[in-house]
């Protein structure tokens, strides 16, 4: 068995930025289940899974591989709105950053690997139904084509831990080509070390931005490229369906990946006030908010790196983030609704279903993927059955498939390339939770069955995973405590 490679960039490059510290393994853990297609992708083999039943190895902090050197990462930020001052890892340890065959640069982030000295009022522990909860999510999102952190490993235990109720103790194994946040800038600006700050930032340009590193406007190209990859992350998020639940700044990845999966969810009925957090009293992150709030969160970026850069060249970043956004969110709605070039009046069309589903609490994810079945010259269609009011929906797919006869392509070709856009399942928390409850009772069949679902989210299905939830299922809710 050959062990992977690991660098330690930030610990060697960053001394002032980090704790060193190890993780404290729990009691009884095993290994619950593992990513068998991103462990091929970083070059593991099975073996290094095959701990004993009664051991859980590197997955749960009892051994090191060669070459790493845990450390907990320092940060601050700004939390619902408010400036919280320091926080860093409370609960996670960077164990060390491979080199993947490919000769990229990931990181193992342990997740619920104990205390740390930014663990605050925290016991550094994460519980078996956030870490599936986690694992799911960025499984889907990673089939949906989403920038995110991806999820190696799931190890319970039997060490309980204190949350609403006592649940069992678990740890996920995060893999990342950053754990960046825009925290980590802001805790060195509020401290005045501004020194820091653009350390900091040599450091990101130098491992994730290379091609910009001998460029005379470095900073300047640096900070638009991390404004657009925001904005494309959130039109995704938003053209999909996706609720982040906890948009604080340090959980704003700066490489534009979906990080820190909380109390997140997709659009059952399409509402689009939706807030999937059960302790966001305001609304602030509800679903519609969430493009405002990206924009502020990267206000507050900007600020950290006024010292060196003009408020001129930040200004006109932040100018790219609304154009960006749209752009890239008008792009997926069009290939979602199955049209291939612009046409005036396309937005005008998708406002009237967008009104017509919030009135009539369309589910989100059934109605494109049945928009999917259309024919230019039928006006029967699934979807109609859909609807209460049909004579309002008849009069808008009317106008509907009138557009789609501008497109030059036949509806067997438009159909295909809308079923690439517009998944057959998303992962709803219903399904989430079923997985679950099934895990904290020792079987991980559900969860394996349902990783696989998302893994093709777009292949048509008849099964229950493409079903509107059950009442109970729109009745869950979720808060941060994990």
């Amino acid at each position: 068995m050959t062990s992977p490679h690991f660098d330690n960039t930030w610990r060697n490059e960053l001394p002032g930025f980090y704790s060193a510290q190890q993780p404290t393994p729990l009691r009884q853990a095993r290994l619950l289940w593992y990513n068998r297609a991103l462990a091929a992708e970083l070059g593991l083999d099975e073996t290094q899974f095959n701990d004993a039943p009664d051991a859980a190895g590197v997955w749960g902090g009892e051994a090191l591989l060669p070459g790493m050197a845990p450390l907990a990462q320092v940060y601050s930020g700004h939390q619902f709105g408010v400036w919280a001052g320091q926080l860093g890892d409370g609960r996670g340890i960077l164990l060390g950053e491979q080199r993947t065959p490919g000769g990229e640069k990931v990181d193992w982030h342990l997740k619920g690997a104990g205390l740390t000295p930014y663990s605050r009022m925290g016991d550094g522990r994460a519980v078996l139904r956030s870490t599936v909860r986690e694992y799911l999510a960025s499984a889907a999102m990673h089939g949906l084509g989403i920038p995110t952190t991806r999820a190696l490993t799931i190890v319970t235990s039997q060490t309980p831990v204190q949350r609403e109720s006592v649940e069992h103790g678990a740890m996920l194994m995060r893999i990342a080509a950053s754990h960046l946040r825009f925290g980590h800038f802001e805790h060195f600006y509020y401290r005045r070390e501004p020194e820091k700050v653009r350390q900091l930032a040599d450091y990101a340009i130098t491992h994730h931005w290379p091609e910009l590193a001998q460029e005379p406007d470095r900073y300047v190209l640096w900070f638009r490229d991390v404004v657009a990859r925001t904005a494309a992350l959130i039109a995704a998020w938003q053209s999909i369906g996706f609720a982040h639940g906890v948009m604080n700044t340090d959980n704003m990845s700066l490489l534009g990946l979906t990080i820190d999966y909380g109390p997140f969810g997709f659009l059952d009925d399409y509402q689009p006030g939706f807030i999937c957090n059960h302790s966001d009293y305001q609304g602030r992150y509800a679903f519609d908010n969430q493009p405002a709030v990206g924009l502020w969160n990267l206000q507050r970026f900007a600020q950290t790196l006024s010292p060196f850069i003009s408020p001129e060249w930040l200004n006109e970043g932040l100018d790219l983030y609304q154009e960006v956004l749209q752009a890239r969110w008008g792009e997926r709605m069009r290939a979602r609704l199955g049209f291939l070039t612009p046409r005036h009046g396309d937005n005008t069309l998708l406002t009237e279903l967008f009104s017509l589903m919030e009135k009539e609490g369309s589910d989100y994810t059934r109605t494109f993927r049945l928009l999917s079945e259309t024919q230019q010259r039928d006006s029967a269609s699934a979807l109609r059955d859909e609807f209460i009011d049909r004579a309002a929906f008849d009069s808008w797919f009317g106008r509907y498939r009138q557009r789609l006869q501008d497109e030059q392509i036949d509806d067997s070709e438009r159909q295909y390339a809308m079923k690439q856009v517009n998944p057959a399942l998303v992962l709803r928390n219903w399904l989430a939770q079923r997985a679950i409850d099934a895990a904290q009772q020792g079987d991980s069949g559900e969860l394996a069955r349902l990783e696989q679902a998302l893994s093709d989210p777009f292949a048509d299905r008849d099964d229950d995973y493409t079903r509107r939830p059950p009442d109970w299922g729109k009745r869950l809710e979720v808060s941060c405590s994990s």
